[in-house]
């Protein structure tokens, strides 16, 4: 009698509980209710990625009435601004491209829902929504109404730890037990001995080698017939198939050898299969773990915070140095990278970096302020309530929304192979084994079994993945941080390289400044001084350092410590307008202070204008970055080379000496205009590398195929670059760009080792020339050889200088 089964979740129908509805079958009323729900909402194509892809909502009435509690709700959420808050769940059901499907269209059943983004390796969903529109139940109802039950355990959240899954250990020592005892019992075989004793206890011993054939058999390789089962259903086969083919094959062959009394059977060679796939399997998930280390905990941002002292003074401090109870200097533009209590009267916090929506939000003091804001105005002072969490800070870093669309072609290339891949390994199998069936039953097994295992495209879908972790790697030790493996790829791929000047090329470390017109006053240069405190403009940090600290006599109304500025802006391109203790500050270029230049000879300059009169401007001599000259040589063989600068054209001709003949220059460009000139480029058939500071470069940083920003130690980048390189590997820049495009080179070697090293295993299995153990031990050696070659050859890359 044929088993109907649930439209939704697959499951055998009981006849007495069947419900039809919709001229449907459904085995409860909870999937009856789930299909509802998505039919009333037009949804139903959730049905079309895969079949039945639903799991039966189970009853949860009075389960999450501790969500109700604002104090857990708290450490739960990530985020939480106003309208905007931001939750990650974990889901453990989420299996198929239904389940992403749906669980990103989450804002057509819910409204106050946002977005919400499936991390499927993770399993979890990160949802962004309106806390005054849908609590944090309501999401949590919803996704356990449609059978996607959230795990929700406070340990987790309140310790950060996390169950470690033993699973595949435990699997592997049984494999081991198993196969080391079967190969002990196996010996009288292998050597066909004839001894009394032997001959009387051969039965005992086959029937002992059976037994422990069980355990390996049905335990440990259980994964691979599961992975196998669920490949089949959803009509995607993948390489387990195979595999758990010729498993099976060869344990019901050798069950057949004992009970007919043919053999011993090949036991051995099951069980060692068994453990060497596993134990290949080990490797590539240790390797996995090792880099997913070196990238989530090694590869801080080379920025750091300014750290307020119990004496006031200030100091530059790494940003995981960063602890409980710090106080911290926030200037404008700058990453609010911890979670912390406003002690500043009033803040203006830029959230873009969480939500994508750059509007403001006005904070008081006593406010909590979240990581991932950015200040904006004047300079601000906040309290640390938790240190720094990397991956957070990663996590916004590569947020979707500042994510460009770029080809990802090995990933095409992999996906491409291993779907072709089964279909084509099948067919060899069973025309080798329909081959040799009418010659040798023994060898057709044999051939049948050992084309299964060795032809193993893991080491094929590994070449990409590991070259790439291991790059990013090596770039992260040399301070050079890529957002994620596809810079690399576009990297290599790079033709024009264009340059911004100020803070680039040029360094704040260190310049020669001179002043030019009227005496500024101790009081009038204490002012400017506390002005320019707030910004991280490279200008206006040269000047900071480079003013002294006045000391002024008791009876001055301004006293020497720090002065509260009472309006900031920073006008891009332009400058700063701020009101600081009854005085109006302007600080910025002559067009800015509405200075008109008396000669022609035009340099780089900060014009300072104070309630209206003008006094003067601050003269920068620009130090240029150690190793430019050699940079831009090496570089122009290989790239087309401009420079684009917000500044006047004082310093072409020094320029035109240092970089190459036919460098473009251009001079006097807004920040608008550049973002222009990278799109013209890019109409032209460029693939361009956009190199700035991330400050007035924004615009042309996310325009760019690849984006740099290059860090001066100061808590400042921008969302829309690709890579974030320290200062003090500027001139290392050439390097960076051929060990991209050697990492391209060790790819395309290591496809062609790979599918070298498919097509000699299979023709000796095919001819019968290949035991499926020595298969068996084959195929992981085939992994770690190939991820021992992308790791030899990308160290190489990367120390031939």
């Amino acid at each position: 009698m044929d088993t109907q089964n649930c439209f939704h979740c697959g499951l055998d129908i009981i006849k007495e509980d069947e419900i039809i509805f919709d001229a449907k079958n459904f085995c409860c009323n909870g999937c009856k209710t789930v299909y509802e729900i998505f039919s009333l909402n037009d949804l139903t194509c959730y049905y079309d990625f895969e079949k039945s892809p639903g799991a039966t909502p189970q009853d949860i009435k009075g389960k999450y009435d501790f969500l109700d509690n604002e104090s857990i709700v708290s450490k739960l959420l990530e985020f939480e601004e106003n309208s905007t808050a931001i939750i990650s769940l974990s889901i453990p059901h989420i299996h198929c491209s239904s389940c992403i499907w749906i669980l990103e269209n989450l804002q057509r059943l819910q409204k106050g829902i946002n977005t919400s983004q499936v991390n499927f390796p993770e399993k979890r969903v990160r949802i962004t929504f309106n806390p005054g529109v849908v609590s944090i139940k309501a999401i949590v109802c919803l996704l356990s109404s449609i059978g996607y039950e959230p795990y929700i355990s406070l340990e987790n959240y309140e310790t950060g730890t996390n169950t470690i899954d033993r699973s595949l250990t435990y699997k592997l020592g049984v494999a081991f037990f198993c196969f080391g005892n079967i190969m002990l019992l196996s010996f009288p075989e292998y050597f066909e001995v004839k001894e009394f004793w032997l001959d009387q206890y051969r039965d005992f011993f086959r029937g002992a080698i059976f037994i422990l054939s069980l355990p390996s058999f049905f335990y440990s390789a259980s994964g691979y017939y599961v992975s196998a089962y669920k490949s089949i259903k959803s009509k995607m086969l993948n390489i387990d198939i195979p595999i758990a083919l010729g498993i099976i094959v060869m344990f019901v062959r050798s069950t057949f050898d004992i009970f007919m009394n043919y053999g011993s059977g090949f036991f051995d060679s099951l069980t060692g299969l068994i453990f060497f796939m596993l134990l290949g399997k080990m490797f590539q998930i240790k390797t996995y773990s090792f880099l997913s280390f070196e990238r989530d905990f090694k590869s801080y941002f080379p920025i750091a915070i300014t750290k307020i002292s119990a004496d006031a003074s200030e100091e530059s401090v790494a940003i995981y140095e960063v602890e409980k109870g710090d106080r911290l200097l926030i200037r404008n533009q700058e990453l609010i990278p911890v979670d912390g209590i406003l002690i500043s009267e009033k803040a203006e916090i830029d959230y873009s970096f969480v939500t994508g929506e750059a509007i403001p939000i006005t904070k008081q003091s006593g406010d909590k302020v979240f990581a991932g804001g950015k200040q904006i105005g004047k300079v601000i002072e906040m309290e640390v309530l938790h240190s720094v969490s990397q991956s957070y800070l990663t996590q916004l870093w590569s947020n979707d929304v500042f994510q460009k669309n770029v080809e990802q072609k090995h990933k095409t290339i992999t996906d491409r192979i291993s779907r072709y891949f089964t279909p084509i390994l099948l067919l060899i199998a069973f025309a080798g084994f329909g081959y040799w069936i009418s010659i040798d039953a023994n060898v057709a097994f044999n051939v049948f079994t050992a084309v299964l295992i060795v032809a193993c495209p893991c080491a094929l879908a590994l070449t990409a993945p590991f070259t790439f972790g291991n790059v990013l790697r090596i770039l992260g030790k040399q301070k050079f941080y890529l957002k994620n493996a596809l810079v690399i790829e576009q990297l290599a791929k790079v033709d024009t390289i264009v340059f911004d000047k100020t803070g680039t090329i040029t360094t704040n470390k260190k310049s020669n400044i001179s002043y030019e017109g009227d005496t500024l006053s101790d009081e009038n240069l204490l002012l400017i001084k506390n002005v320019l405190r707030a910004s991280n403009h490279p200008l206006s940090r040269m000047l900071y350092d480079y003013l002294p600290v006045p000391i002024l006599p008791n009876k001055s109304a301004l006293e020497t410590k720090k002065i509260k500025v009472d309006a900031f802006e920073e006008i891009t391109g332009k400058g700063i307008q701020a009101h600081i203790f009854g005085y109006e500050i302007q600080i910025g270029s002559a067009a800015f202070v509405e200075k008109i230049e008396e000669n022609n000879i035009q340099q780089t300059s900060v014009h300072i204008k104070i309630n209206g009169i003008y006094y003067g401007k601050f003269i920068f001599n620009n130090q240029y970055r150690e190793g430019l000259e050699e940079l831009f040589k090496n570089l122009s063989t290989k790239y087309q080379i401009k420079v684009l600068s917000g500044d006047n054209e004082g310093e072409r001709l020094t320029l035109e000496k240092i970089l190459p003949k036919g460098t473009e220059l251009i001079f006097n460009q807004k920040p608008e205009e550049k973002l222009e000139f990278i799109k013209k480029l890019q109409v032209e058939g460029k693939n361009v590398m956009m190199v700035g500071d991330g400050l007035n470069d924004a615009g042309a940083l996310a325009q760019s195929n690849v984006g740099i920003s290059i860090s001066e130690n100061v808590n400042v980048f921008s969302p829309a670059c690709d890579a974030i390189l320290d200062a003090g590997e500027f001139q290392k820049l050439s390097y960076f760009m051929r060990l991209s495009k050697n990492a391209i080179t060790t790819i395309k070697m290591s496809f062609t080792l790979s599918l070298l090293y498919n097509v000699v295993g299979l023709s000796f299995a095919i001819t019968g020339n290949l035991l499926p153990l020595v298969a068996a031990i084959i195929m992981p050696l085939s992994t770690i050889t190939i991820v021992s070659f992308v790791t030899v050859m990308s160290s190489y890359y990367a120390n031939k200088k």
